[in-house]
């Protein structure tokens, strides 16, 4: 799964794609409805990609648990955001069974299955091996274009020079007539 350039804004519901970098500001479009603002350095802004889930051991990307869930709902939507916490709970101890329950708060499980639900809808949550067989499907499908071939230009002898050929030219009517009275 390729979470790349997904983002998270503090104070703003939703997941955003990065799209530009301004001057001062970055370029988002929203993966919901993909309208597209500028979104500037006061913004606390959180990628995807950084975010990981504490556990007893030792913390877990989130894309690894996005994984985990994604092979657990067999690639549809999870529980929504607005479930009972325990139920939520109860989801993520299947899908990570070591989290930490006194780091991981009731706040960010809903958050983590919202995100879920969202990434989703929009399709950007693709397993790896479906991502790496749609890009060679897609490089066998393309039909290759292949250059014509060059016509080898016939070699001439050291010694002699490459004549210009000039266009050919009808003789005028005054030439003609002298021809004819030389004959």
């Amino acid at each position: 799964m390729n979470l790349s350039g997904i983002i998270s804004i503090s104070g703003k519901p939703g997941l955003y794609r990065v799209i530009a970098q301004g001057k001062n500001s970055v370029i988002v479009e929203s993966i919901q409805d993909n309208k597209r603002f500028p979104a500037y350095a006061s913004d606390r802004i959180s990628a995807l990609d950084d975010i990981s889930i504490y556990t007893l051991d030792s913390d877990v990307p989130l894309k690894e648990v996005f994984t985990s869930l994604y092979e657990k709902f067999e690639g549809k939507e999870g529980l929504s955001h607005k479930e009972d916490v325990i139920n939520l709970q109860e989801v993520l101890f299947d899908v990570l069974p070591n989290y930490d329950e006194d780091r991981v708060y009731p706040s960010d499980i809903k958050k983590l299955f919202q995100w879920y639900n969202l990434l989703i809808k929009a399709g950007v949550l693709v397993p790896e091996e479906k991502e790496e067989t749609k890009t060679e499907t897609e490089t066998e499908e393309k039909p290759v274009k292949k250059a014509a071939p060059k016509k080898a230009a016939a070699k001439k002898p050291e010694g002699e020079k490459a004549e210009k050929k000039a266009p050919a030219k009808k003789p005028t009517a005054k030439k003609a007539a002298t021809k004819k009275e030389e004959k």
